[in-house]
C-alpha cells in the first residue's frame, strides 16, 4: 500500500472514542440492589458517539476502587463511575478518587452553598456535607433532583447509584461529551435455529470485518428462532450486509423480519 493509500484510508477510518463503567457497591455485588444505570448509559453514551468498552462491578474498597480507576483512566478516553457519593460512612467513591489522582479531598464552596440552599436551616449536617466533598481542581456535575453534586476530575465522571439522580445528571452532562463517529444498528429476525445459520453468518462476518454482527436466540410460547444485530458507523455497509442476511435466511428456508434499528 502506498503512502498516499495509507492517508487516505487513515481518513477514512470511523473516529472512535471509548468509555467504561465502573459500578461501584457491595450491595450490587451482593445481589441485594439490582443495578439499573448500566443500559442507561450504554445507550446515552452511543447517542453521543462514545463506544462503551468495558463495564466492571468492584466493590467499596479503597485499595480496589483506587487501583481501578488508574488503570481504567489510562486505558479509555472516558470513565464514568456510579454510587458511593452519598452521606454515609460507606460512600468512600469521591476520597478514593482524590486518592486515585494524588490530590486533597475538599469541601467545594459551590457544592456546599447547593446543599445549604436545599435544606432547611440546620439541616446541613456533617453526614450530609460530605456530599460538597470533591477531589480538589474538579469540576461539578449539576444536580436538578436533589443537589448535591457528581464531579469530574481528568476524564473520569463521578456519579450517584441513585438511578433518577443519575440519569437527570448524565443527561446534563451528555451534551458536553464529545464523541467520536456514532455507531448504527439494522437487527434481522428468523424463525431458525443459531446452528442453522452459523456457518453462512460467519462468512458474511469475514466479508464485513469492518462490522459487529451479533447472533441472539429467542425461545417463546409457541415458537423459537434468531435475532441477528449488525452494528457499525455507515449506513450503506450496514444496508448491504443486512441484504446479504437476509438472502442467506431465504437460502435456508426462512423468511426474515426486520427489527429495531438505532440510527
Amino acid at each position: 500500500m502506498s503512502q498516499q493509500d495509507a492517508d487516505a484510508a487513515a481518513q477514512n477510518r470511523p473516529k472512535v472514542v471509548t468509555a467504561c463503567v465502573l459500578i461501584i457497591g457491595n450491595e450490587i455485588l451482593s445481589g441485594r440492589t439490582q443495578d439499573e444505570n448500566l443500559a442507561f448509559l450504554a445507550k446515552g453514551l452511543n447517542e453521543v458517539g462514545i463506544r462503551l468498552r468495558e463495564a466492571r462491578v468492584i466493590p467499596d474498597d479503597e485499595d480496589e476502587i483506587v487501583a481501578t480507576v488508574n488503570e481504567v483512566r489510562r486505558k479509555f478516553d472516558h470513565v464514568f463511575t456510579t454510587g458511593g457519593i452519598g452521606p454515609t460512612h460507606d460512600d468512600i467513591t469521591s476520597p478514593c478518587i482524590a486518592k486515585a489522582f494524588g490530590v486533597p479531598l475538599i469541601v467545594h464552596p459551590e457544592a456546599r452553598r447547593l446543599l445549604e440552599g436545599h435544606y432547611p436551616p440546620g439541616g446541613l449536617n456533617e453526614a450530609r456535607l460530605r456530599m460538597a466533598q470533591v477531589p480538589e481542581g474538579a469540576n461539578l456535575l449539576p444536580n436538578p433532583i436533589s443537589r448535591a453534586p457528581g464531579f469530574q476530575i481528568g476524564n473520569v465522571y463521578v456519579l450517584p447509584g441513585v438511578p433518577q439522580i443519575m440519569r437527570a445528571i448524565f443527561s446534563e452532562l451528555s451534551h458536553q461529551l464529545k464523541g467520536g463517529d456514532k455507531v448504527l444498528s439494522r437487527s434481522v429476525s428468523c424463525a431458525l435455529a443459531e446452528g442453522t445459520i452459523a456457518k453462512g453468518l460467519a462468512d458474511l462476518q469475514a466479508r464485513y470485518a469492518d462490522l459487529e454482527i451479533g447472533s441472539y436466540p429467542y425461545f417463546r410460547r409457541s415458537d423459537f428462532g434468531t435475532t441477528l444485530v449488525l452494528r457499525g458507523t455507515g449506513r450503506p455497509r450496514l444496508d448491504a450486509a443486512a441484504d446479504e442476511l437476509k438472502a442467506l435466511i431465504r437460502e435456508l428456508g426462512g423468511d426474515p423480519k426486520d427489527g429495531a434499528s438505532e440510527g
